[in-house]
């Protein structure tokens, strides 16, 4: 009976609450749809005691004791913040302290401190029960510096000649292609993918993990000290181990154009660090600049790349001081500064990746500092704001597949249309340190719509044909684009209805109780 009477008081509800953008249908999920959480398994959370050997939570050189147990009793954590895929450091097997996992000794083993291949698998499969994909770091430019292999005369063809880079920068598009692919970077044995038993050895290594544990894409590091060739016959060989199998390429240091080349190998993706250099800059403090290395930066990836919707957005990264440190230096609440950098970063195109310790604003400078243990201490406020941001662009196709066009970059203050089929997303960022305004015409909306606030809950409606939306310093609004609203007269008459057969049965339950208290 209570069941009964919750469902009659919970239409009236549903009807009112229904979402109020025309969102297109629920089509298959594409990776342009995910959010991505990138993880250093060992800094993230110690799960299982029993691989503890040799763990110093004193020392950011050493094991902290983060594993796979840890990172799968935290997946609904991440789940209901609405991250859809997890992007795992490397878990292969490593030399001492190689904590970090690009220190490899085993391609075929798990490192013993995170755990077993079993639990590996395990973390893997609760991770596809809840929807949730996972990618795994592989990196195949080098190994750890003790490697067995160095060992091996057999083996001596299997890496390059040691020696560094003597460029300018390492890995910058000034340094000659051969010499990048060559050079022992940090000092690691540089493999030389192009004997073919070494190549071999690689692919087959990634076949392996595939079919063996049934991830759902690799993070390629250091893509530009590999060969093109290489990276061609890796990517179909991977590929067709798995339908829809995703490559995304890690290519610090190249311009656009040089990264763009490395797309004809089967790499569907990169890491947007021309992106994030604006990111970290424009939002790192409020601005009464224009937003133009950012919308130069959209525009590029829009005439360079063939598919720029997949390419990784991010302002973390388990190389760079966190943006967290950027804000504090900069005199700035880091709450604030990652509301407004993670609307943008959710709200454009690109897979959004945030680095595990976002959603509690963690600080760090250069390594080891930004790879500090996680502390799941709360931040309510700002995780959230996560969630929400989350929820819109699972609900908003506009958000992942639309085009964008910018309709207002002025003094700080960002505007731009997101459009997919029938749905319209208009996104208002004030980076400054006002209040702004900006009027949009009919040209942008009709005077038959209305904007919807999807954050803030604001409403705007037509004025002399015009649309004036005011924005609080250091505020984000997503509007959906919506038909002007009135009275809902089908609304209104299934309310009252509702409500009628309501209060007829309350009336009946009193009547009822009322003829079994005579009769006692």
């Amino acid at each position: 009976m209570r069941k009964k009477l919750s469902a009659l008081i919970l239409v009236p509800f549903l009807l009112l609450y229904a979402f109020p953008a025309g969102a297109a249908e629920k089509e298959e999920r594409k990776w342009q749809d995910e959010v991505i959480y990138s993880i250093m398994v060992d800094r993230f959370l110690n799960g299982d005691t029993n691989n503890d050997f040799k763990v110093n939570v004193d020392d950011p050189m050493a094991y902290n004791g983060g594993d796979f147990i840890g990172i799968q009793d935290k997946l609904e954590y991440l789940q209901n913040m609405g991250f859809t895929a997890i992007m795992l450091s490397p878990v292969f097997d490593n030399e001492a302290n190689g904590y970090h996992g690009y220190w490899i000794n085993d391609f075929y083993k798990t490192e013993e401190h995170f755990g077993t291949l079993k639990e590996f698998k395990a973390l893997v499969n609760e991770a596809h029960k809840r929807k949730m994909k996972v990618i795994l770091d592989f990196p195949v430019n080098h190994v750890g510096p003790k490697h067995p292999w160095l060992a091996d005369p057999k083996k001596k063809d299997w890496f390059h000649e040691r020696k560094a880079i003597t460029g300018k920068l390492a890995g910058s598009s000034n340094v000659k292609k051969d010499e990048m692919e060559k050079a022992w970077i940090d000092d690691l044995p540089d493999l030389a993918q192009e004997n073919p038993e070494t190549g071999n050895y690689l692919i087959e290594a990634g076949k392996w993990w595939i079919n063996e544990t049934d991830v759902d894409g690799y993070r390629l590091d250091a893509v530009n000290h590999v060969p093109m060739d290489f990276w061609t016959d890796f990517a179909k060989a991977v590929k067709s181990e798995k339908e829809d199998f995703y490559l995304l390429g890690e290519t610090s240091g190249l311009d656009a154009p040089d990264i763009a080349a490395y797309q004809n190998t089967g790499i569907d993706g990169f890491l947007d660090f021309q992106l994030n250099e604006e990111l970290r800059s424009f939002f790192g403090k409020p601005s009464q600049q224009e937003l133009e290395g950012l919308v130069v930066s959209g525009e590029t990836n829009r005439k360079t790349y063939q598919h720029p919707e997949l390419m990784g957005t991010f302002l973390d990264d388990q190389d760079m001081p966190r943006f967290t440190r950027e804000a504090a230096l900069n005199n700035q609440h880091p709450g604030t500064r990652w509301k407004l950098a993670l609307s943008y970063l959710y709200t454009t195109p690109g897979i959004p990746i945030v680095y595990y310790g976002t959603e509690i604003a963690m600080n760090g400078n250069e390594v080891p500092e930004n790879r500090a243990l996680m502390a799941f201490k709360t931040e309510k406020e700002l995780i959230d704001y996560i969630t929400k941001l989350g929820e819109l662009r699972q609900q908003l196709p506009a958000l992942t597949r639309g085009d964008i066009e910018w309709l207002h970059d002025q003094e700080g203050m960002a505007v731009y249309k997101r459009s997919y089929k029938d749905e319209t997303i208009i996104v208002v960022i004030n980076n400054s340190t006002k209040t702004q305004s900006v009027s949009l015409g009919k040209n942008i909306v009709s005077s038959n719509q209305e904007l919807r606030g999807l954050l803030a809950g604001d409403l705007v409606r037509a004025n002399d044909d015009k649309f004036s939306i005011i924005t609080d310093r250091d505020e984000v609004e997503i509007y959906a684009v919506a038909e002007k609203s009135g009275l809902n007269i089908p609304y209104l008459i299934v309310m009252g209805l509702v409500y009628t057969l309501f209060v007829i049965y309350i009336v009946f339950l009193w009547k009822r109780s009322k003829r079994r208290k005579q009769k006692n």
